[in-house]
């Protein structure tokens, strides 16, 4: 019951990319990891400050096996420290100024590649017709 589900679910998913979705995803690539660039430095000169991430290793208690597996035996349950990962987010100070200075070249490495861009897009609609 469960692989019929599975198998419809991922043919339904991979039937809505359609040849002309990946070639404008492909085309526009650069634009949107841009905008995204250009999103998060507004984002910082507005509140001020930035975001900093690092993994930082925690240890938890953790429900474990009490010594190697034995047929015939039943297995005892103990507790043990693992070690986890964790990502931790820390407020930064940022330069105003250099922070406005990478907005203003983002932006004009966009408005670069926005026309490339759109005419990649026309070429993926000319090469692809739905």
């Amino acid at each position: 019951m469960r692989l019929p589900t599975i198998a419809l679910l991922s043919a339904l998913a991979l039937g809505a990319c359609s040849a002309q979705d990946n070639c404008i995803r492909n085309a526009t690539h650069e634009v949107r990891a841009l905008d995204a660039l250009i999103a998060e430095t507004e984002a910082d000169i507005a509140r001020g400050y930035s975001y900093e991430s690092r993994e930082v290793t925690r240890w938890a208690w953790v429900r474990c096996y009490d010594g190697p597996y034995v047929p015939g035996q039943p297995r005892r349950y103990t507790r043990c420290w693992e070690p986890y990962t964790d990502i931790v987010r820390k407020p930064v100070a940022i330069d105003p100024a250099a922070e406005a200075r990478k907005l203003a070249a983002l932006k004009s490495r966009r408005a670069a590649l926005a026309g490339a861009a759109t005419a990649a897009v026309e070429e993926c609609r000319r090469l692809y017709p739905e």
